[in-house]
């Protein structure tokens, strides 16, 4: 039994670890990618419509050569998954294109409690105070580094707000869908990458058109260029598998929470390898939020023990219940018999 809670504690760590890595090192290849001192493939969403391509590649031939195995989940969910997570990649894209950097972090940090409301409604889930207080700690946290200038308006607030309901029913959706059909988090992958893949690279460009005013197909290609499009993909793969896998393992909101690690690594990764300006409001609200992620843990911990406890006292009294019923039932039914002649007695 310890073994099996050593293994999938590795395994959790592991998976958050695959993430934070991946995701921090697909931020740095596409900024080296996408930035004018780099190689200005401003195509984000084209480049991620190339990013699931080669995850349903990989899911194809995860399946053809018996990796994994495909199970069914019914195509009006996979289209409607879809949807809502292009929908998310789309919102987050024209947020910040529409919004001041500090009101595009902001709309971030408020995924936290959306996803809080959004499986109370969906789920009727709970949460401690002690995971509330750890949440909050954890939004200031971000805040403090993260958020400069605040700048509002109409049509960035609308995307804004259409970024952060489509990404936090995403997130849901995806456990959702592991635990209704029973699925894996590659094999769930495997089955909506491609779809995702193939709308994404149809209106990606147009998408990208309106974005940035330039067309993929008078972009020119270089060998760097090629690189990076090929490292950003190959990254994409394994922080859309992990992605998957700590959703499906944790919850959307120890995703979020846990996710802003990966904020912290940039900010620090930026300053080391790219000169960005680390200042003391930055190092005070990084720390801030590592605090909470911390706080988050054992919050969780907590409750998940009180949760194990509150379960085994309901199965007890529960067992209690039924053997004093049977007893009952076997006292009024069976016939009296003589305890040392073992004979009915009418």
């Amino acid at each position: 039994m310890e073994n099996e809670k050593k293994s999938s504690a590795v395994s959790d760590v592991g998976a958050w670890a695959m993430n934070v890595i991946s995701s921090v090192g697909i931020i740095m290849a596409n900024k080296q990618l996408m930035s004018n001192k780099g190689y200005a493939f401003s195509f984000a969403t084209t480049l991620t419509g190339f990013h699931f391509a080669v995850t349903a590649l990989v899911g194809l031939v995860s399946n053809a050569t018996g990796y994994s195995a495909s199970k069914y989940v019914p195509m009006w969910e996979l289209l409607w998954f879809s949807i809502v997570a292009n929908m998310s990649i789309t919102g987050m894209n024209f947020s910040l294109m529409f919004n001041s950097v500090g009101f595009y972090q902001i709309s971030k940090l408020s995924m936290i409690p959306v996803v809080c409301v959004m499986e109370w409604i969906l789920h009727n889930k709970h949460y401690s105070r002690e995971v509330k207080m750890s949440v909050v700690v954890v939004v200031i946290g971000v805040g403090v580094c993260t958020v400069t200038d605040v700048k509002v308006n109409l049509k960035g607030f609308l995307c804004a707000c259409l970024a952060v309901l489509s990404t936090s029913l995403q997130q849901i959706s995806i456990g959702s869908l592991q635990q209704k059909y029973s699925i894996g988090s590659f094999e769930l992958l495997s089955k909506t990458a491609p779809i995702q893949a193939l709308s994404l690279l149809v209106f990606g460009p147009f998408i990208d058109y309106y974005l940035s005013g330039k067309l993929i197909t008078n972009y020119k290609i270089s060998t760097g260029a090629t690189f990076f499009i090929l490292l950003s993909c190959s990254l994409a793969v394994f922080c859309n598998v992990s992605q998957y896998l700590c959703i499906g393992r944790f919850s959307a909101v120890s995703f979020q929470v846990l996710g802003h690690m990966k904020t912290v690594c940039v900010l620090t990764l930026g300053w080391l390898l790219f000169d960005s300006e680390l200042t003391f409001q930055n190092i005070m609200g990084m720390l801030l939020a590592v605090v909470g992620m911390v706080i988050y843990s054992w919050a969780v911990e907590v409750e998940k023990k009180s949760n194990a406890k509150t379960s085994l006292h309901h199965m007890k009294n529960s067992l209690t219940e039924e053997e004093i019923r049977l007893l009952k039932d076997g006292v009024e039914k069976a016939p009296l018999q003589d305890v040392e002649l073992g004979e009915s007695k009418g």
